[in-house]
């Protein structure tokens, strides 16, 4: 198994597209980039902490590469937007990598400079670390799966991610 760590703008939205993927066998929430240990999600939410609210994903690499993770990220959310995803403002929204080793780091620059060539705008996502990871509290974990699907933000904002998910990488999705 290995790790990818990302920040897309709302965890909940981002941890809804990576569990929809073959070779992911675990998307975890919480806060990473920021000056404050064990961060609460309210102290997050001020955007004073320097955390980015992120994921933590586990994956098996012979069935999905973390450049292939990579480029789902950056197409499942807008990494042109600076500190924010849509109505979500804050440095604790920012679009963000976090590699996990050299390795990890060259192919996230790849993958920033594949979506530059291909885009009209240029991101803005930041590669960052190490950091340290802080887990986001139990509610916040597989939120999509039971609160999510009936809280007005998520269904505005989640679908759509999963629909480009769809379009864009099929072949990369769950049976």
């Amino acid at each position: 198994m290995a790790e990818a760590i990302f920040a897309g703008g709302c965890f909940w939205c981002t941890e809804a597209v990576f569990r929809s993927i073959a070779g992911v066998s675990a998307v975890e929430s919480g806060y990473i980039g920021g000056t404050v240990p064990n961060p609460t999600y309210k102290q997050v939410c001020t955007g004073t902490t320097g955390h980015a609210e992120a994921i933590r994903i586990a994956f098996d690499p012979e069935v999905v590469s973390y450049a292939d993770l990579l480029d789902i990220h950056m197409a499942t959310h807008d990494p042109t937007q600076l500190n924010r995803q849509g109505n979500d403002v804050g440095t604790q929204y920012r679009s963000a990598l976090f590699p996990l080793d050299e390795v990890q780091h060259a192919e996230a620059e790849d993958a920033i400079t594949r979506w530059n060539a291909a885009h009209d705008k240029i991101a803005v996502t930041t590669i960052e670390g190490p950091a340290e990871w802080f887990p986001a509290e139990d509610y916040h974990q597989e939120y999509w799966q039971g609160e999510g699907q009936r809280n007005p933000y998520c269904l505005a904002v989640i679908p759509p991610k999963l629909a480009k998910l769809q379009k864009g990488f099929s072949e990369k999705l769950k049976d």
